[in-house]
Parts: structure tokens; sequence; C-alpha cells
């Protein structure tokens, strides 16, 4: 009889067997005076069990020859979960401490394994596959976990994929200690496949239309759990809920796994919803039938997504310090929605010391509101470090859309007037271009990556035939990777190339120009400190650039890193300089809750007596 409704903790239990390290686990977590033992005569995973079954044992709360059969029993139990059911205990009491000689006799060997799928999942590969996986052949010493876990994956499997009205017609472990003997017997009905019914969208305030385009499937495809998620998740995405709840409309009270198996997921975690506590009810095999009766072709779920708006307006604070501009604020107001078409509003004040910027991006989302999108950017900038004196305004309208493989291509047109003062140089200049970018960023615990790269390409191309005040081709990459080896050796390497073909070098303004040196390019020089010089000796910015570092970090004790590391690149006039400027060093890394904070004493090898501290705040990327 099908009893995936009733499935509790007493369906681990055979013949007195306990899953062994299942409830181990529950022992663990009694807060009682642990017992010192010392087991002997068994390998090392047996031997872990077995403490961990004795370590709750109070050994003043039995008096010697009852704590002798307490360890007895407790040392039998530990040791059925890996097939040995007639072990020889010999149980010796020195003081607190109990020494446990054991002789664990002839192993229970599995005579029959006896595993079927009946049901529409009888041909879904997962199935299948799980059934293939299973490590133990007849002839071998039982092993519990092992069919705990394909008795358990079953389950899930059929709670992911929709086989709702799934139960076990058979699961049994038969244990015949005398003859040292085991059949298994498990036997899955899983009904038939339930398939996405209607989606009901409820407390949205923004268009269901636009929504719906969101949706991971259609009315008719069959159920998956991780498509309940992937909806969660990229409703998330959009930063236009405070609240998301997404399930499917089902009795959970039926169901044998908590709600997390079936995809109920917010923006926060799972929804809290716990599942209804097992009580006297109608058996599994009078549901089936009513709802088979009932039923007219494949059974089908409504999907019920309720939300609630975000903030209408959210603001962002931020410090920080790096040696490059030194200390530096900002302040973000976010609109992440501001009509019922999803739009949305940033603006983003960034102040430091060299260089004040102001900007701002109106996004208007297309069909696809995650992939496809226009966006408006305006913003204005001014920038007084060393021999740059910069004032600059600028617009961009472009095209941004986001790939299946996490590459993001923006097209678009800018508009930027600069009036900019550089070595002395006073001018002016109006600028009309197009451009293309490309770029993707992959990263494993963002805090402090792992794993990671990124990748951006930019191209922009500029002519006076459409009224812009000069021409050029520029084109600048970056590409940066992390990756670690074991535990504690962490590799980061990077590289910048960039070039400006043109013929009115005298009207790029100081932005598009290229400039080497600091915290993030060649450490041991100050912030923007390598590029051509004119006859006095005052920078004039590169038409050239080359940027590469190699650093390696070794983990010295718990969030604190050693790192050692080596740049080398410059901006320069012609391509192929004769020598490029390189800096080598030492720093420390030190994880802290806002990210990695990084120390940096680096030498300029082009000055044997100079040394320059770095320092920042904040993830490679």
């Amino acid at each position: 009889m099908p009893q995936g409704a009733q499935y509790s903790l007493q369906r681990l239990i055979h013949h007195g067997a306990v899953t062994g390290l299942a409830l181990a686990g529950i022992v663990h977590g009694v807060p009682v005076l642990a017992m010192n033992a010392e087991v002997t005569g068994v390998d090392k995973a047996i031997e872990k069990n077995v403490k961990i079954y004795l370590e709750p044992v109070k050994s003043t709360a039995f008096n010697p020859e009852r704590l002798v059969g307490e360890v007895e029993r407790l040392t039998k139990t530990a040791m059925r979960p890996f097939g040995y059911y007639e072990p020889e205990i010999d149980v010796t009491l020195q003081g607190k401490q109990a020494l446990v000689d054991i002789k664990p006799g002839e192993p229970v060997l599995i005579q029959v394994i006896d595993f079927s799928i009946q049901g529409e999942a009888e041909h879904d590969p997962p199935f299948i596959n799980a059934l293939d996986a299973y490590p133990q052949k007849k002839g071998e010493i039982l092993l519990h976990a092992p069919y705990d876990t394909l008795r358990d994956t079953l389950a899930s499997l059929s709670l992911q994929r929709g086989y709702f009205d799934w139960g076990f017609l058979e699961h049994r472990m038969e244990i015949r200690p005398w003859e040292n003997s085991a059949r298994l017997y498990l036997d899955l009905d899983s009904g038939e496949r339930y398939h996405f019914g209607d989606t009901l969208f409820q407390g949205s305030h923004i268009e269901i239309e636009r929504l719906s385009n969101l949706l991971p499937y259609e009315a008719g495809d069959p159920y998956l759990s991780s498509k309940v998620a992937k909806l969660s998740q990229d409703l998330a995405q959009t930063r236009w809920f405070n609240l998301i709840s997404v399930r499917p409309r089902l009795d959970i009270g039926q169901l044998a796994l908590p709600p997390q198996e079936l995809g109920f997921y917010n923006e926060l975690g799972v929804d809290g919803i716990d599942p209804v506590p097992l009580k006297p009810q109608l058996t599994s095999n009078a549901i089936i039938a009513a709802t088979r009766v009932m039923q007219v072709g494949s059974p089908s779920v409504p999907m019920d997504v309720v939300l609630a708006p975000a903030d209408r307006h959210q603001f962002e604070f931020g410090i920080g310090f790096s040696t490059d501009v030194g200390p530096r604020g900002r302040i973000r107001w976010k609109q992440p929605w501001i009509n019922r078409y999803g739009h949305s509003l940033d603006h983003d004040l960034r102040l430091s010391a060299p260089e004040q910027q102001f900007s701002g991006e109106y996004r208007m989302p297309l069909d696809d509101p995650l992939r496809d999108s226009y966006r408006l950017q305006y913003g204005l900038r001014n920038q007084d470090n060393s021999d740059i004196n910069a004032l600059e305004a600028s617009i961009e309208l472009g095209r941004h859309w986001k790939f299946a493989n996490d590459w993001e291509q923006t097209i678009y047109l800018r508009a930027t007037y600069e009036d900019f003062t550089l070595a002395g140089e006073k001018n002016q200049v109006l600028l009309l271009y197009p451009g293309v970018r490309w770029n993707r960023s992959r990263t494993r615990n963002p805090n402090f990556p792992t794993w990671g790269d990124s990748q951006q390409l930019t191209i922009q191309y500029s002519n006076k035939a459409w009224g812009s005040g000069a021409e050029f081709f520029r084109i600048n990459g970056d590409t940066q990777w992390i990756r670690m080896l074991g535990e504690n050796n962490r590799f980061i390497a990077r590289m910048n190339i960039g070039a400006i073909e043109t013929d009115d070098f005298r009207d790029i303004p100081s932005s598009l120009r290229f400039f080497a040196g600091g915290d993030n390019s060649v450490r041991g020089y100050s912030y923007d400190s390598l590029s051509p010089r004119d006859s006095r000796g005052r920078l004039i910015g590169g038409q050239q650039r080359f940027v590469t570092s190699f650093e390696a970090q070794r983990r010295i004790t718990g969030k604190w890193w050693l790192a050692s590391f080596v740049d080398t690149g410059d901006a320069f006039t012609k391509w192929a300089p004769d020598d490029l400027n390189t800096g080598a060093g030492v720093g420390v890394r030190w994880i802290s809750p806002v990210g990695p904070i990084r120390f940096d004493v680096a030498h300029p090898f082009d000055n044997d007596d100079n040394f320059r501290i770095h320092f920042a705040i904040g993830p490679e990327f």
C-alpha cells in the first residue's frame, strides 16, 4: 500500500535496527556530560560511530553493572548500520573511561536486492539513474546508508519532478542475523506525473504580462521544482518586489517531504510554511483513486505567485579609503520601480579629493526584463589630479542584452563634452560616438572570491562626418582570473590592453587617454603617474596601455592571508616600448565583513631607494 503520505521516522526502523547514522545525530545533540571511550578491534568508520553513540552517556547515571550493559547495547546499535549484528563486546571500566574491545563477528551479507519503480516514473531517467547508481551488490556486506539514501532520493525525486501521488508499496530491510543474510526491498509507485497549470499572480504592482514573460515554463509542461525555484530567483533579480512566494497549489499535509523540496522559495529563502503534522487520515490509495477518477487527461497543478512591492526609494551610504584617492564617500539613491512597466532609476554620487562624480541611469526593460532593456545614462565628473584638470558632462543611450552564457552586450551612442587642461594646455571638445561593450563576470563567494573571472572589451569610434570634434578608433580590454590550489593557496592574474588610433590626439580628452600606476594597476607607482610626458615632465597621457599582474596568496591563519606580487606595465605613444615599469612587493589580506582589506608594500624597480604603500578595501571585482 502506498505510504508516501505517512512517511515518518518510524518508517526508518527495520526489525529493531534503527538507521544508526541518522539517529546518532539526534542522540549527539543531547546536552549531557560526555563519556570518554576507547574503542579497539574495528575500523575507523565503525569506531567513530560507536564513540558518537557513547558520547552522551553519563557514567554517574548508572551503577557499574548497568553502565557496562548500556555501553554494550549502544555499541551493538552503532555497529548495525555497518552490517555487524552479532559482535562480541568486552567492556572494561577505568574510572570515567570505558575500554571497549570489539570482535565484530561475521557480517550480514546481502542475499536479495529487489528494487522497482511503477507508474510514469518507470521510464524517467533520473529514477533509472538512481537505481543504477546503487553502490552495493549481492554478496557484499550490508550497509544501511546506501539503502536509506536511495529511499530518500526516490522520495525527493518524486516531489521535485511532479509525482505528487507517489508512495512506497514496499520499503523493507529484512535482516536475518542467525544466517548472516539481508534482503532489501524497495518498490515505488510514482503515479502520474503532474504538469504545470495556470499561474496566478497576486499583489503585483507591475503589469502581469511583463511578469508572465519571466515564466520558465508553459502551462502543460511537466512539473519541475527547479523551474519553480528559477521563477522565484528571476523575480528577485528584477528588484521590483520585497516579498516573493511561489508555490504549487497542493495540500501540503499529503506530502512526505517539507515544502523546500517542492520549490517554495522567496527572496530570503524558504517560504516558511511548516508541513502539517502527521495524523490519521485517508490512505494514499484512496486519495490516488479518487484523484484519478476526477481527472481527465494528465493531472495539472496551478501555480500561485504572491508578491509585495519593494520600497520605492532606497538609499545606500559608504565610506572608504585607498592610497590612490585617499578618503572617499558614496551616496546611492535607487528607485527599483517607478511605474507599472518596471522602469527603474539609479543615481550615484562619488566623492574623493582628486575626483567628484555624479551619474544616473534610467532603465527601461523590454519583453524579457532580465535580459533585454534600453538604458539612458548621464553624468557629471570633475577631476583635479596632478597634471590633469577636467570637467566632463556626458549622456549615453544604449541597448543592453544579457545572454544565457552570462555574457552581456551593450550597443550605445554617447555624447561627451569635456573642458580639460592637460600638461598646461587647455582645450574644449564635444564628441559624439557610438560604441559596443561586451563583458562577463563570474564569482564564487563574492565577498572574497575563491574562484572567478572577469572580462570586458569596449570598442568606440568617432568621426567628424557626423559633427564629432575628433576622429578616433579606440579599443580597451580587461581580463582577470582568480583560482585556488587547495584550501590555502590563492592566485590572481590580470591584464589590460588599450589603444587609440587618431590623427587628432590633441583633441582627445583626458578621460579617453591612457594612464597607468596605482592600487589596481602597477603598484609601486602613484595613481595615473605612468604615461608619456612633455618636455617639462608633465603627464600628457598615452595612445596605448599595457598592464599585467600576477599575485600569489597564502593563508596564514583563519581570515589572514600573506600576498606577494609582481606588476608591470605602462602607457605610451608607440606600441612595443623599449621597456616597461615594474613593481613588486608583499602584502597582507584580512577578510573583513565588508570585504578584504588589502595592505601592500611595493618597490618600483626603476628606483632602488623608493617604496610605496598601497591600501584598499573591497574584493578584486
